[in-house]
């Protein structure tokens, strides 16, 4: 029994070492990584964009809502109102930190 248990972890141990020798074996890491951040700088103005804008239509969509409540009597009109806001700011915000954090 014991012996099973101690070729179970050899044969672990081994194939944990081939597994490893073939991950440093990879080539062209680099060329890949740059590859990639060079899509990302080139899609990014534009997704951002596209996300403003849905971020406009919703934005207007919550506005419209507010003042439904607003125009009928809701007691809870100004949470409506808070969290609109709050949606609004956190998107531009959002907007901003991301592209500094890309630096595009």
């Amino acid at each position: 029994m014991i012996k099973s248990f101690f070729k179970r972890g050899y044969l672990l141990a081994i194939s944990m070492v081939l597994f490893a020798v073939n991950l440093f074996a990879q080539g062209g890491g680099a060329a890949g990584l740059s590859a990639a951040e060079g899509e990302i700088k080139t899609m990014f103005d534009p997704a951002s964009k596209l996300i403003l804008a849905i971020g406009a239509v919703v934005g207007l969509i919550g506005g419209i809502r507010c003042y439904i409540k607003w125009n009928t009597g809701d007691q809870d009109v100004m949470k409506s109102v808070m969290g609109w806001g709050g949606a609004c700011i956190f998107l531009v915000v959002v907007a901003l930190v991301i592209k500094a954090f890309f630096g595009v």
